[in-house]
């Protein structure tokens, strides 16, 4: 992989010309069209017939091996789906540079026809941030990106704007900056689409096994677990595995848009190019996965900045007045501007110089956010499990808050999705929770997360959970730490 730092290269053409049209895909109007129809025919049904999807992950190798499960994706979407805008978010196969670059000077082309670019939204995010750039050579050869289009055209015909984007950069720390500024596009009348394949070249079976792990890692929304299973991965040393997830930094940024949503996350189809019954190999092959992020109608949890910013400065001041006082922090009888009148689940902890201090919750609903937080938080720093913050540590404060869907009985532990849900279980008197970001943060598989919960957390031992009621639930989750910054725990897994 080349490195490139100029920004112009000689050669600007204007639109951008098809460049794997007749290699990854017929290259001819008539039998592009024909394919893509008889692709969508063979592919999944919509999940949720008559919605469509915030967001979708595709693969994107040639047609006669991955188009069946790209298919997939974009039967996701509802006929009557009026997007605007469709952000097309590809790594770069060809070179490596820092941030991504946007295609700024006309249109992206495929035989089917010329996709208008949104000029106005590129230069706007050009504008916003020095991620993201203009390099035409990062498009010109790029396939993972033109792929997606002829999917997208007879899908939703000419009335969207595509903001192609091309990632360069291989840095996690980058794809979190990246999101940063894509959030306020992060819109229902905007698509993402993500292009990314799974596993590269190792055999059949080895493939099933390692695709299976990363697409759920993908679905659990979880930026920390995803990072994890790719680094859990790389350490097994399966034989030929190139690697798991060749558009990660793409997958990664959408989960960093992406995780402060209770999004319905859905594994929609999969297959690798061993299943190509003519050309396929079994023992060098490359896994093709499609997920969908579908919006969660039974969550209203999602909050402006300015009512996050509330929540945290309430629970800020109730932690302060207790440490420092000694005296319980006094309720407010009215409620604060916003909508913080919202009865749900939350869990509180608090974190010193980066250090767990603290955690304390609630499943019950019967309190509004701007009274249960408060109280919640005050709790968190009288943890018994922990040493009481003093005064003086109090400049180290930091705060995570996480707001509960309602618990729903589970009678399989195969629906656990690890990492993005959390798991509550009881029998008799005893009883014992997870919250969804540990299993992502240990890197804990279904049974691990089960056994551990089951053991240390409701004392019924390792194997208690076969018998207790199960429940999960899921979590937005948000940090009043710099942005990208997460607090690392102490040595316990008290969440």
């Amino acid at each position: 992989m080349k490195n490139h730092t100029n920004s112009q290269d000689p050669i600007q053409p204007k639109n951008r010309p098809a460049a794997v049209a007749g290699r990854f895909y017929p290259g001819s109007p008539e039998r592009l069209k024909k394919e893509v129809e008889k692709l969508f025919a063979k592919a999944q049904s919509p999940f949720f017939p008559g919605e469509s999807p915030r967001a979708l992950i595709a693969p994107h190798a040639g047609y006669v091996f991955s188009g069946r499960v790209a298919a997939s994706a974009y039967n996701q979407i509802d006929g009557s789906a009026g997007f605007k805008r469709v952000f097309v978010i590809a790594s770069s196969h060809q070179m490596q540079f820092p941030g991504a670059s946007l295609w700024t000077t006309g249109d992206y082309e495929t035989p089917l026809g010329s996709v208008t670019v949104d000029q106005e939204t590129c230069r706007a995010l050009r504008e916003s941030s020095p991620l993201f750039q203009y390099r035409v050579e990062a498009h010109l050869n790029e396939h993972s990106l033109e792929v997606q289009l002829p999917f997208l055209q007879v899908k939703l015909g000419n009335g969207f704007r595509l903001v192609p984007i091309i990632v360069g950069t291989g840095h996690a720390d980058d794809c979190s900056l990246l999101a940063n500024v894509l959030r306020p596009y992060f819109l229902p009348e905007n698509l993402f689409v993500v292009s990314s394949d799974l596993s590269h070249y190792p055999c059949y079976d080895d493939a099933v096994t390692t695709d299976k792990i990363t697409t759920e890692a993908i679905l659990s929304n979880s930026p920390d677990h995803l990072l994890l299973a790719l680094k859990n991965n790389r350490a097994k040393e399966i034989a030929g595995l190139a690697t798991s997830l060749c558009g990660w930094t793409s997958v990664l940024t959408l989960l960093y848009l992406t995780r402060e949503y209770p999004f319905q996350t859905r594994w929609i189809d999969y297959q690798n190019s061993g299943d190509e019954p003519h050309y396929g190999d079994h023992e060098r092959v490359v896994g093709y996965s499609s997920v969908a992020f579908f919006p969660n109608p039974e969550s209203s949890l999602s909050l402006s900045r300015y009512e996050k910013k509330v929540l945290f400065d309430m629970a800020e001041c109730a932690i302060r007045e207790t440490v420092c006082t000694g005296k319980p922090f006094p309720q407010r009888k009215e409620p604060p501007a916003g909508n913080l009148d919202i009865r749900t689940g939350a869990f509180v902890s608090i974190y010193i110089d980066g250090k767990l201090r603290g955690c304390i919750g609630s499943f019950s609903a019967e309190e509004p956010l701007w009274q249960l937080i408060p109280r919640l938080a005050v709790s968190a720093a009288s943890d018994n499990r922990f040493d009481r913050p003093e005064p003086e540590e109090l400049d180290g404060l930091s705060i995570e808050i996480s707001l509960l869907t309602p618990l729903r009985r589970i009678h399989s532990a195969g629906e656990i999705i690890p990492g993005k849900h959390g798991i509550y279980l009881k029998k008799g008197w005893a009883s014992g929770t997870f919250l969804p970001q540990v299993a992502a943060k240990y890197g804990w598989d279904r049974e691990e997360l089960l056994g551990r919960c089951s053991r240390d957390k409701a004392g019924l031992g390792w194997d208690g959970w076969k018998t207790a009621e199960l429940y999960v639930y899921e979590a937005v989750i948000f940090r009043n730490t710099p942005e990208g910054e997460n607090p690392s725990s102490c040595n316990k897994y008290n969440q």
